[in-house]
Formats: C-alpha cells, structure tokens, sequence
C-alpha cells in the first residue's frame, strides 16, 4: 500500500512538473510579442533573413563553386540553420532565471524548469521556422530530396542538444560572474562563425585546418549533417558519436555546476553590481 501511494506520489510530481514546464515554454515562446502568431512569424522571418543574408554573402563571393554538387540551398540550411539553432539553444539555456529571479518564489517553478522550458521553447520555434522554410523552398523553388531524413533529424537535434549543454555551463557561471559569462558567451558565439566550419566543405579543407577545427563539436554535427543529406557526399574527418559524448560531459559538468551554484546563490549579490 506504502509502495503504491508513492509512486502514485512520484508520478504526480512529474506530470505537476510537465505542466509547469508547457506553461512556462509557453509563455518563452510568446516572450517576444504579445500576440503568439506574429511571435512566431517574427521567428520565422528572422530565419529565412539570416539565410537569406547567408546566400546573398556566399553569392557576392563567388563560394558557389565550393559547395557541394546538389541543392545550394540545402548546402546552406545543412551550415547555417545547424548553427543557428545551437547558438539560439545556447542563448536559450543561458539567460534562463536563475535561483535568485522572482519566477522561483512561485511553488511549482524551478531552476530545472526553467531550463527545460528554454530549451523546449527554442526548438519549438527554431523547428516551426525549419519547416516552414523546408515547404517554400519545395513549393515554389524546386522539390527537396533529402538522402537520409532520420539521420538528418538526429543530428539536427543533436545540434540543439549540444547548444543547451554548453549553455547549461554559461547559466551556472552567470550568478558568480555575469560580466565575465556574457563575454565567454559572446567569444564562444563568435568563434562559431568560423570555428563551426558551416560556411566550409570539410573534405576540401586543407590538413592544418581541419586540426584546428575538430575540437568543435558542432564541426563534426554540420559536415555529419551534409552526409546525411547528400547522397554524393561522404565526411571522413568527422563523426557523430564525439558531439555526442562531448555534449553529455558538458551537460553533466553545467547541471553539477548549477546545483552547487542554486545552494549558495543569494539575491544580495546583485546588489553591490
């Protein structure tokens, strides 16, 4: 009987804390507009601006040629949307409240809600745009014809994924020195642009450079996504089990951080900032 009353116990805790992470997605996802469909217009236009400047850069360069023989604008989405997505996940993640903001002193909220209800938001969002993309450019451009979607979507959100554990790093850094992890934040972001390799083909990069990149686990998700999308493309300098296991030991090392950080966390420190 004892047993019984507490997993029923157990598994109304779950679904109380389900229901506070919908609302509170919800209400991340609205976050930028009152009205929910133009906030989700103005994610979608946002976008299709960010590819579209993309395409338009590439074009004026004359790095046409060294894309991949097929659909140029899958090139692109393969690079850019994959970065996109883990940089808005990061940013998500890292400007989640913290213990110290006034949404703790609600019951049911708390700082793992908070965290999972940015990370859920930013994909909901980032996904939607995604689709609606994937249907102009089938609709109106030229049928898209992708060589392996199930791997293809692994790895997209394999790229959302390794974006909120590194975020989960730069939350828990934030109560202890927020000037210092919104710079590390921006580095990090920064670097991306070039250190993710999606405005690059990794089998035609020369030795020297593909040593400075493989660090990165989001160089391995972007060149895996190209072969997971092309069918006359094959990644040897990359794999998709790294990513993985690197975004596991930073979500790890972020969830460890933050706990310890939510024990000692006082609204008093902002006070002298």
């Amino acid at each position: 009987m004892f047993e019984t009353r507490q997993q029923n116990s157990a598994w109304r805790i779950f679904l109380r804390m389900a229901e506070t992470t919908f609302v509170a997605s919800a209400r991340k996802v609205r976050g930028t507009h009152r009205n929910a469909i133009i906030a989700l217009l103005l994610t979608i236009f946002q976008a299709v601006l960010f590819v579209g400047s993309f395409y338009l850069i590439f074009a004026v360069m004359g790095m046409r040629e060294a894309a991949i023989r097929g659909d140029y604008m899958l090139y692109l989405l393969s690079g850019i949307y994959i970065y996109m997505g883990h940089i808005k996940a990061l940013s998500a993640v890292a400007g989640s409240e913290g213990p110290t903001s006034p949404m703790m002193q609600h019951a049911p909220m708390n700082t793992i809600v908070a965290i999972l209800s940015g990370a859920l938001s930013s994909l909901y969002t980032n996904t939607l745009a995604l689709l609606v993309l994937l249907f102009i450019l089938h609709s109106l451009i030229q049928p898209i014809e992708i060589h392996d979607w199930s791997f293809a979507f692994m790895l997209y959100l394999l790229g959302w994924f390794s974006g909120c554990a590194v975020g989960t790093i730069f939350l828990a850094m934030k109560p202890w020195a927020p000037d210092l992890a919104k710079i590390l934040q921006q580095i990090y972001v920064r670097l991306n642009m070039i250190a993710s390799g999606k405005m690059f083909v990794a089998n035609m990069m020369p030795g020297i450079i593909i040593s400075m990149l493989d660090w990165n686990p989001l160089f391995h998700i972007i060149d895996q996504m190209r072969g997971a999308m092309f069918v006359n493309y094959f990644p040897h300098h990359s794999n998709w089990q790294y990513p993985v296991i690197m975004s596991i030991a930073f979500l790890m090392i972020g969830l460890i951080a933050e706990f310890y950080t939510r024990q000692r966390a006082s609204a008093s420190w902002d006070a002298g900032r």
